[in-house]
C-alpha cells in the first residue's frame, strides 16, 4: 500500500487526505437526492482539483483564484439563497458544501463562505432590488468577488462598538475608519462595509466598489492559518459612495448579526470537514504505516484513538444535520447556531491534534495534509465569534442573565 521515492527513500502513502466515507451512522440516507448530488460534486472537486495543488498555494500564501472561480462554475456558491442566479440548494446542501470544501482546505471554504454566506447574504437580505440584480448573479458565478467588512482593529469580539463612520453629504456618504481581518478585502469587486451613520448613530451597510478613491486594502502578512486566503487591513479615508449604495434594509447592528447567525452554522459544518480530513488521513496512515513489524492499525492504542476520533466526528455530524433541518424550517436560533459552532470547532481541534499525534513526525509535513488543517481550524475556532462569545450567548439564553458588560 506504500511505495518509496528513489530520490528520498521516504515512503509515499496513498489516499492521504482523500475522502474515506466517514459516515458510521449512515446519515447519508437522510439526505435528499439533490443534497447527495451537491455532496458528491463538491467531493470530486476537492479530491480531483483542490488536494493536488493546495499545499503549494498554502505554503506560498497565494490565493488560488482559478479554484475560487471554479466553485462558481460548479454551482457551489450561494449558501442556500433563493433566486438572482443563485444555485438552488437547501440549508443542508449548503452545509455539506462547506463541509467538503473544508475537508479540502480551509482557505477555499472560507472564500466560499465570505462570498455566499456574508457578502451575498447581506445584499440578498438587505439590498434593494437593483442591488440584488446587479451583483448577485455575477457573484454566484464568482465572476465578481465580494467581501464583508465588520471587524475593526480595536473591535474584534466587541464588534457592536465599531467606530467606522458614514456621514451624509448631499447625494453621497463619506466613510472614514479602519477594518481588519476582512477576507477578500484587498481584491473584492464589492465590499459590504458596515459603518455607523453619523446622523442617527445606527450601524448600516454600504456597498463600496473596487477602485473607489480613499479605499486601501492590504493583505495581512505573516499568517499561520488560512494562508491561501488574503485577509485585509483596510483604511478608509474620505471614501465617497453614492447614497444609493446604502443597503436600504440595514438600520441597526441587528442586521449584520442576522447575517452572522447563518455563517456560524456554516462554521459548524466547516469544523466537521476539517475533523474528517484529519481522521481520514490518520486512518489511512495507520493502515499503511508499518512499525515494529506490524501496521499501526494493529495496535490497540491506535485503534482506541481512531475510535475516539470517530465518536467525536459522528456527534458533530448529528449537530450539523439538525442545524440544517432547523435552518430549512426557519427555526435556527442565534443560540443554537452558537452552540453548534462552539461544540464543533472545539471538537475539531481535538480530533486534529490526535490525528497529528498518530502521524508522528510525518504529521507536520504538508504532504500529509493534517498540519494544514490543524493550523486552519484555529481561524475557524476564532472568527464569526470566539469560543468565549458563543459560550456567553448560550449562557445568557439558558440562565436569563447576561454576562456581557
Amino acid at each position: 500500500m506504500t511505495s518509496t521515492s528513489p530520490a528520498t527513500s521516504q515512503p509515499v502513502y496513498s489516499n492521504m487526505g482523500k475522502a474515506l466515507g466517514t459516515d458510521y451512522f449512515l446519515l447519508k440516507e437522510h439526505l435528499t437526492e439533490d443534497e447527495r448530488s451537491y455532496l458528491e460534486r463538491t467531493r470530486r472537486f476537492v479530491d480531483e482539483e483542490v488536494l493536488p495543488v493546495i499545499n503549494d498555494f498554502w505554503e506560498r500564501a497565494e490565493v488560488p483564484l482559478d479554484l475560487v472561480r471554479r466553485m462558481g462554475e460548479l454551482g457551489l456558491v450561494g449558501d442556500g439563497l433563493q433566486g438572482y442566479g443563485c444555485p438552488p440548494m437547501s440549508a443542508t446542501a449548503a452545509g455539506l458544501i462547506a463541509m467538503e470544501l473544508s475537508r479540502g482546505d480551509g482557505s477555499i471554504a472560507t472564500a466560499c463562505g465570505v462570498q455566499g454566506g456574508l457578502a451575498m447574504r447581506s445584499i440578498h437580505m438587505l439590498g434593494s432590488e437593483e442591488q440584488k440584480q446587479r451583483w448577485l448573479p455575477a457573484m454566484a458565478r464568482c465572476e465578481k468577488l465580494g467581501a464583508f467588512a465588520l471587524t475593526e482593529p480595536r473591535h474584534g469580539s466587541d464588534s457592536v462598538s465599531l467606530e467606522t463612520e458614514a456621514r451624509r453629504e448631499g447625494h453621497e456618504y463619506v466613510i472614514n475608519g479602519a477594518k481588519r481581518w476582512i477576507g477578500n478585502g484587498s481584491l473584492a469587486d464589492v465590499v459590504v462595509m458596515w459603518a455607523r451613520d453619523a446622523e442617527d448613530l445606527q450601524v448600516k451597510g454600504f456597498l463600496i466598489e473596487k477602485g473607489t478613491a480613499g479605499y486601501d486594502g492590504r493583505p495581512i502578512q505573516g499568517k499561520g492559518s488560512l494562508r491561501a486566503l488574503w485577509q485585509a487591513d483596510i483604511d478608509l479615508v474620505n471614501v465617497r459612495v453614492p447614497a444609493e449604495n446604502l443597503l436600504p434594509g440595514s438600520s441597526s447592528f441587528k442586521d449584520p448579526a442576522r447575517v452572522l447567525k447563518s455563517t456560524r452554522a456554516g462554521c459548524a459544518w466547516a469544523a466537521l470537514g476539517h475533523a474528517v480530513a484529519g481522521y481520514d488521513a490518520a486512518l489511512s496512515y495507520a493502515q499503511q504505516r508499518t512499525q515494529f513489524g506490524s501496521p499501526l492499525a494493529r495496535f490497540q492504542i491506535v485503534q482506541d484513538r481512531l475510535v475516539q476520533m470517530l465518536c467525536e466526528i459522528t456527534a458533530m455530524q448529528l449537530y450539523c444535520l439538525r442545524i440544517g433541518q432547523l435552518d430549512e424550517r426557519q427555526e435556527l436560533s442565534d443560540t443554537i447556531a452558537a452552540l453548534g459552532k462552539l461544540n464543533n470547532t472545539k471538537k475539531a481541534r481535538e480530533v486534529l491534534a490526535e490525528a497529528r499525534n498518530l502521524l508522528g513526525g510525518n504529521g507536520i509535513l504538508l504532504e500529509n495534509h493534517v498540519i494544514r488543517h490543524m493550523a486552519d481550524i484555529e481561524a475557524i475556532y476564532t472568527y464569526e465569534g470566539t469560543e468565549t462569545i458563543q459560550t456567553l450567548l448560550v449562557g445568557r439564553d439558558i440562565t436569563g442573565v447576561s454576562a456581557f458588560v
